[in-house]
């Protein structure tokens, strides 16, 4: 299970390039798997996924989908917060013609 997780989370790092760490947690409770991951990236940002289920592999791969989807939607605010650049945004201005 151990290497399934390693393999699993090595791919992360494709989506986002400042993620840093990832920590898979897995646990039992009441007859029932619990699965947690926590990512922490640049700039203090905090990924959170858990499934609780009863096929461990299963829930590990729906935890790995929902990072994959934290993931995107960061990095789809961080581009969007960057803007176009600035010879986009000036319109030249045209001489009146007469």
């Amino acid at each position: 299970m151990k290497s399934y997780a390693e393999e699993k989370t090595a791919k992360l790092p494709r989506l986002y390039n400042g993620l840093q760490t990832a920590v898979v947690t897995f646990d039992q409770e009441a007859g029932q798997h619990v699965l947690e991951i926590v990512a922490t990236g640049k700039h203090k940002s905090t990924f959170v996924a858990s499934v609780r289920g009863e096929d461990m592999y299963g829930c590990l791969d729906q935890c790995i989908h929902k990072l994959e989807q934290q993931l995107r939607r960061h990095k789809d605010r961080v581009r969007d917060r960057q803007g176009p650049p600035h010879e986009q945004t000036m319109v030249p201005q045209r001489p009146d013609e007469e």
